[in-house]
Formats: C-alpha cells, sequence, structure tokens
C-alpha cells in the first residue's frame, strides 16, 4: 500500500544567479527558523527555505512516487539557470522513512536555496509567479538562535540491559545460520523545557564534525558520515561505512586501534557483506565499477570506520530499460539510485529481507527516518543522498536520537552497546550549550 500526499505538480519558475561569496560566508547563517533544509560539508552544499512545492509519500512505492511527481514538476517547470553545477536551477531536500511501514517521506522543493561548490556560490528563487528578473541582494540576517533550555535524556524504547537482551538474540539466530549479519539500533529521548531551535545542533554539529554532511530536512537533524550515493554528470560514487571502533583522545593508542581494526576479522566480515551489497545493488544501473581491495579507516572526532568507496558510471544508452522502467539518455538520477541501495547491508543486514524482518521483529522502536536515505537531488537527477546516521528526529521540545550496530556472529552485547553510545554522542553534544 502507499498513500501520496501532494497538490497537481506546480508550474514552477526557476532562477538561479551567481552571488558574491561574501554575502553567503556562513550558509547555515543564512537559514531563518522556519521550514529551513540543509546538506554541508566543509562549508559548502546547499541551505534552503519555504516551500514552492512539496509531496508526501508512505508505504512501498515511496520512493517511485516521489521520483514520478519530481519528473512531472521538473518537466513543466521554466528555468534560468546562470551558473549550471550540480544543486543549481531546480532543487528539491529529501527525507525517506526506513521500512514500508510505518514512516513518512518527504521531497520538497524549497523557495529559496543558497548553495557553494568550490569558488562558485549562488542564489536560487523557486516561485508559481511570472519570471522575475534577477533577484536582489541576500538578506543574510536571520533571527537570533538560542541554545536549547535544559535538556534531559532519558533512555528510548529499551534500556541498556534490554537492548543487549536484543542483541544476544540477534547472535544466537546469526549462530544458528538464520542469517549473517543484522543491524540493530537504539534510541534515546531528549526533552527540552521549550520548543528545540533545529538550528543550534546543525551549527554545533557542522563545527565539530565537519567531515561529515550535516543534514536538515524535515524534522530529521545530524552529521552523517555515509554517503549512501553521489551521482554528477554520470559518476556515481557510494561511501560504505561498517565495522567501527571507539577513539580514546590520545593519538598513539588510536592509532594502535586503528591497526587492529583494519585486522579484526569480525569488522572485515561485516564490511564485506556492506561492500557486496552496495555493488549488487548498482549492478543493474551502472557500468565500470570500482571495488577497492581492501577498506580504509576513516577517523572521525569520536570514532573510526572501516570505509570503502565504490564508484561506478551510470548506464548512458539512447533508451535502457531497468526494473520495467524506460530511462531516455541520462540513465537513472539519484532519488532512483538511493532506492536500489536501500536498506543496504550497512544499515539493515545480510540477507537484506531476514534481517529488515528481524529488526520489525525484536528491535522494538520505529526507525522512522533513521538509516534511511536522506538528501538533495536536482532536476537533471544529479544528487547526494546520505545515510541518516548521527541523527535525531525533532518534534518540538522532544528529540529521538539514534544510533546503530552491526551484528554478527562474532558480536560482544556490551561492546556493541558501548558502541552505540558513541554514535549518540555527536547529537548529544550538539544539543548542550
Amino acid at each position: 500500500m502507499s498513500l501520496v500526499e501532494a497538490t497537481e505538480p506546480p508550474s514552477l519558475v526557476v532562477r538561479t544567479v551567481r552571488l558574491d561569496p561574501d554575502s553567503a560566508a556562513n550558509l547555515l547563517d543564512l537559514l531563518p527558523h522556519e521550514r529551513a533544509v540543509s546538506w554541508l560539508r566543509q562549508g559548502a552544499g546547499l541551505v534552503g527555505w519555504g516551500v514552492a512545492a512539496e509531496i508526501r509519500t508512505k508505504g512501498a512505492t515511496r520512493f517511485a512516487d516521489a521520483d514520478k511527481w519530481w519528473a512531472e514538476v521538473a518537466e513543466g517547470a521554466v528555468v534560468r539557470d546562470e551558473v549550471n553545477e550540480p544543486g543549481t536551477g531546480l532543487v528539491s531536500f529529501g527525507s525517506f522513512a526506513f521500512a514500508d511501514e510505518p514512516g513518512d517521506s518527504v521531497l520538497v522543493a524549497p523557495a529559496v536555496v543558497v548553495g557553494r561548490r568550490g569558488d562558485a556560490t549562488w542564489l536560487t528563487t523557486i516561485s508559481h509567479q511570472g519570471l522575475d528578473p534577477a533577484p536582489g541582494p541576500l538578506d543574510s540576517r536571520a533571527d537570533e538562535v538560542s541554545p536549547p533550555v535544559d535538556v534531559r535524556f532519558g533512555d528510548g524504547a529499551l534500556n541498556g540491559e534490554q537492548w543487549m537482551s536484543v542483541v544476544d538474540d540477534a547472535v544466537r539466530r546469526i549462530s544458528s545460520g538464520a542469517l549473517e549479519k543484522v543491524v540493530l539500533a537504539r534510541d534515546l529521548v531528549a526533552t527540552a523545557d521549550a520548543p528545540i531551535d533545529v538550528r543550534w545542533p546543525l551549527r554545533r554539529l557542522a563545527e565539530d564534525y565537519p567531515m561529515c554532511w550535516t543534514f536538515h530536512v524535515d524534522g530529521i537533524f545530524g552529521a552523517t558520515p555515509e554517503m549512501l550515493v553521489r551521482r554528477e554528470r554520470g559518476l556515481v560514487t557510494s561511501r560504505v561505512l561498517a565495522g567501527t571502533i571507539r577513539r580514546t583522545g590520545h593519538d598513539e593508542r588510536d592509532l594502535a586501534l586503528a591497526a587492529a581494526l583494519a585486522r579484526s576479522s569480525k569488522d572485515l566480515e561485516e564490511h564485506e557483506y556492506a561492500v557486496r551489497s552496495v555493488a549488487d545493488s548498482l549492478a543493474p544501473y551502472c557500468d565500470s565499477m570500482n571495488l577497492p581491495d581492501a577498506p580504509f579507516v576513516l577517523h572521525l572526532p569520536n570514532v573510526m570506520h572501516l570505509a570503502t568507496d565504490v564508484t561506478a558510471v551510470v548506464h548512458d544508452p539512447a533508451q535502457q530499460r531497468i526494473n520495467g522502467k524506460l530511462h531516455n539518455g541520462a540513465g537513472a538520477n539519484a532519488l532512483e539510485l538511493a532506492a536500489a541501495l536501500h536498506p543496504s547491508a550497512a544499515v539493515g543486514g545480510t540477507p537484506t529481507k531476514t534481517a529488515v524482518a528481524l529488526i520489525a521483529e525484536i528491535e522494538g522502536m520505529p526507525r522512522g527516518g533513521f538509516a534511511a536515505p536522506v538528501g538533495w537531488m536536482d532536476a537533471r537527477g544529479d544528487g547526494e543522498f546520505g545515510i541518516a546516521l548521527r541523527c535525531a528526529e525533532l518534534r518540538g521540545d522532544t528529540v529521538r536520537l539514534f544510533a546503530g550496530c552491526g551484528i554478527v556472529g562474532g558480536s560482544d552485547p556490551e561492546a556493541e552497546l558501548a558502541e552505540a553510545q558513541a554514535k549518540l554522542v555527536p547529537v548529544r553534544d550538539a544539543l548542550s550549550e
């Protein structure tokens, strides 16, 4: 079953002009409080606000419904783009539910988008009006951002002991041969004395984790280290993270831990499942796939991961039929690729269907948008969708924080709980003053 909430695809007028970089020195500083979206890494990327067009979908066809709607919106839009970079012209931001049921998904074209890429900085306006003259100077005086008030943290669906029992159950099932790997998540609930301004944790995350992608769409925010898929002029990249160890803060000790992680049979096994999952999912859409022989260790402020960057080229014949859908010229777009990759072994498990069914059976909580695609796509089909990790769901004065761990036959419940606690640190710290 699929449910769709949207008006008829609007006829939009889109104008992108270059900006003086000094007028948008810090993109997050431009965001107003209401209906803000963001996708940033190392100060570059996209921010936006307002709503020019939006669709909400549910169910097993949530990706396909959003993609069909976006194609109709893009076809009817009048676009004047003076920059012509990925992310200019008509752009949408999306956040999708992890599971077919329950969970809402959204794809929204903001009324205003400001972007930066390399030496280029631009402003895009999207409206239902007649084609306006070039937009005027950008007003960079966003309203003041206040810190959360008296934040209190408590267990979510399960406390630590209960969650370790679930992990132990999963290990027994894996040992019996029912599956090879399952990713189990837990949540933490933060409550404040007043509604939380999402711009506060966004700024903290962007400052503390500049190598991650800091995002916010429809209340889902975080700083993910994992790029599910990037599509740029036909080139496809997917960063796979699986296998984690917590940092100590001591350089020599952390180097030794990184070396141990790179030799860990348990973590290498988990990582191999995840890479294989991505390669198999991209194969129907791509040629010239490159899979490195071994992962590298990605160092983040609080943890280290085994990481592999998979690259490929989108099929680009004159006409290519994939899964019953006819593609003309450009091949699969970023959202289609994200849908094909989700859920990968890195966030679901192996075999995927068995693992996702086990998650629904024993995890004990709805994931919402956690561990699902979040990002942006333009009218050309280029875009970036990360996996919503190191993230939380904001609703007024309440925030649900999420963390997940890959469970295999050699997993230890206490070690997995410690790993989950480490993964909760980024957002937990971002909610403090």
